[in-house]
């Protein structure tokens, strides 16, 4: 009955949310609210379990860096990066677009993707405002730039940390297996995006014009303000690539590079403050207690056990089962939750395979289904409601299908690519 129930909120808050009929804050909360007041969730599952609850280490990597992002605004950093794309792309939105999709993929293969959309889509917004075009196809093409290059290492999106912890998988592991896939994934999807945002670069040509003659270096207002926030930013870059080793988790490291900052900036604290997408932690907030109700139930181990049942003891059929369906399963509840529940069925499957090297495919494709997958809808994974949190608050929002019908079809060219590689990877050349 209770399991019937927490599908039954989730269905219809998720169905709210799609189709936007009320606020998706207020559809979380609310669903939320009734998980746990008719008992489905109580709050030791709601706030303290690690299996059911809020996950506190993604609410603080977020506040952290949030933060960090709101006093380093400050320094103009991002109005000098703005110009220089603009510059470097010659005032053409095309080309601006290919040069942030680029360096949003490969900051987020060495810092979580997260932590690089809330660092690049201020930038986005002002290269945008520059050329007077319409900020939106930017912003989406970002975060499903940050959800492939995320991919390629350990750090790069937090389902891969919960994998790597459960199969005994390091850094090196992950850049030598999913490294490659990532980079055939990030060149097929830059050649689709004058296909895919088609429409979306027209601009004024004076306006493209005043741009290549402004000087960047003019930009940056407080030059000592901007040392010092590079500095605590490089702490927090080598606190997330070093995590595992200082067994120091990235939630902590961002905490703590805000309160430096925070400390020896001097910013007051209604500035960094104003900054924090308290909407977008809230959200989160209510779809991990609406998740864990699913997942105290046993609906989401009832769905994966049953990929795994379907399998027949075929490594191959195994490994593009749990791709497919965790590219689905990911794309509707959000990749964190959804890897860490079918985390220890994959690690049980593993060893009904005898060849080593089948046996890993296995993470590697629970690992290429969870973060690609994270592209399909407008809550698939954490990067992409942090991003549509921003472009509300920047007066250009952007609903969930028109997220969502970009996001579904690069998925459905990513996870197919993926399956190729999987089967000649694993199963041709091995």
């Amino acid at each position: 009955m209770t399991a019937a129930v927490a599908v039954v909120v989730f269905v219809v808050a998720y169905t709210l949310i799609a189709t936007e009929r009320v606020h998706k804050l207020l559809a979380a909360l609310g669903g939320a609210a009734v998980v746990l007041a008719i008992g489905v969730v109580g709050s030791d599952d709601a706030f303290y379990s690690h299996e059911t609850g809020i996950d506190w280490d993604v609410i603080f990597l977020l506040l952290g860096m949030m933060i960090i992002v709101g006093v380093l605004r400050r320094t103009g950093v991002f109005e000098y990066v703005a110009i220089w794309a603009a510059k470097k792309a010659k005032g053409s939105p095309r080309r601006v677009m290919v040069l942030l999709v680029l360096i949003t993929a490969v900051a987020s293969a060495f810092l979580d993707n997260v932590t690089t959309v809330l660092l690049m889509a201020p930038v986005t917004l002002l290269v945008c405002e520059r050329l007077a075009v319409n900020p939106t196809a930017f912003l989406i093409a970002e975060v499903l730039a940050s959800n492939i290059g995320g991919a390629a290492t350990l750090i790069g999106d937090p389902p891969n940390i919960i994998i790597a912890s459960r199969a005994g998988l390091s850094f090196n592991d992950f850049l030598i297996h999913m490294g490659p896939i990532v980079l055939v994934e990030l060149a097929v999807f830059t050649l689709l995006l004058p296909w895919l945002f088609r429409g979306s670069f027209t601009t004024d040509e004076e306006r493209a014009a005043s741009v290549m003659a402004l000087v960047e270096r003019e930009a940056i207002r407080d030059p000592r303000l901007l040392i010092k926030c590079g500095v605590v930013l490089l702490a927090v870059f080598a606190g997330f690539i070093g995590h595992t080793t200082l067994h120091i988790e990235p939630s902590i490291v961002a905490l703590l590079g805000a309160g430096v900052l925070v400390l020896v900036s001097g910013v007051p604290a209604s500035d960094y403050m104003a900054t924090v997408e308290w909407e977008t932690l809230l959200f989160f907030a209510g779809l991990f207690i609406m998740i864990g109700a699913l997942v105290k139930t046993g609906v989401i181990d009832r769905l994966a056990g049953a990929a795994a049942d379907a399998t027949g003891g075929n490594a191959l059929t195994a490994v593009l089962l749990i791709l497919v369906v965790s590219a689905l399963l990911s794309g509707l509840i959000d990749n964190i939750p959804y890897v860490a529940t079918m985390s220890p069925l994959v690690l049980e499957l593993t060893h009904t395979i005898a060849d080593p090297a089948q046996a890993q495919a296995l993470w590697w494709s629970l690992a290429m289904g969870a973060d690609f997958g994270g592209n399909l809808t407008a809550v698939g994974a954490s990067a992409n409601v942090v991003v549509l949190g921003i472009a509300r608050r920047s007066g250009v929002p952007i609903s969930f299908w028109g997220f969502t019908r970009k996001g579904a079809i690069v998925t459905a060219i990513t996870i197919p690519i993926a399956a190729a590689y999987l089967w000649l990877r694993y199963f041709v050349l091995s």
